[in-house]
């Protein structure tokens, strides 16, 4: 029993994968060169975490700064910490050109996430929304240069697997772009 519930887990994750790789497909390419063309102009990227997805954007900032696959220079990437608000950060910091890599597991209250995005916004940055398709994030609508990646699961575990998954792509297609094609 306890075997079979185990690999249900594999087979759903497996599914959800495979279902959405094709509409996901275009909002990561479109979040890449909103990614790509701030990191080429000078601009750097800010990328914040809500709730359980804090880890995720710790993680995506690392591999920005440090390394995905393939050796190359570090690229402009700062993780906004949960204090002071990153609200805060992003009006001491943030300038036009920047990107705000924001994401948001559907777990936490959007009310700081809201704020943070109008922080980006009061300072001509572009925002990347990561979010669950649930998050109330997604009923006020972007700006027409904002991209959001809205990934469909009810369930915060493949919630936050489908966004890893989404940001190790983001990764590969600026290091794609950066570096061209080679195998890592």
């Amino acid at each position: 029993m306890l075997e079979q519930r185990i690999q249900q887990q594999f087979f759903d994750s497996a599914d959800l994968k495979y279902r959405t790789a094709e509409p996901l497909a275009r909002p990561i390419a479109d979040a890449a060169g909103a990614l790509l063309g701030a990191i080429t102009s000078g601009g750097k990227v800010m990328v914040a975490g809500c709730g359980g997805t804090a880890v995720l954007a710790r993680h995506v900032a690392a591999l920005f700064v440090g390394r995905f696959e393939r050796e190359r220079p570090p690229l402009p990437a700062l993780l906004l910490a949960p204090q002071p608000a990153p609200a805060l950060q992003l009006q001491a910091l943030g300038h036009p050109g920047d990107v705000l890599l924001l994401l948001h597991g559907g777990d936490s209250p959007v009310d700081e996430a809201q704020v943070a995005i109008d922080a980006a916004h009061g300072k001509d940055m572009t925002v990347v929304l990561l979010a669950a398709a649930g998050s109330a994030l997604l009923a006020e609508p972007l700006a027409e240069t904002d991209v959001t990646i809205a990934v469909p699961a009810a369930r915060s575990m493949r919630v936050l697997e489908l966004q890893l998954l989404v940001l190790h792509a983001l990764c590969d297609a600026i290091d794609l772009q950066l570096l061209g094609d080679q195998d890592p």
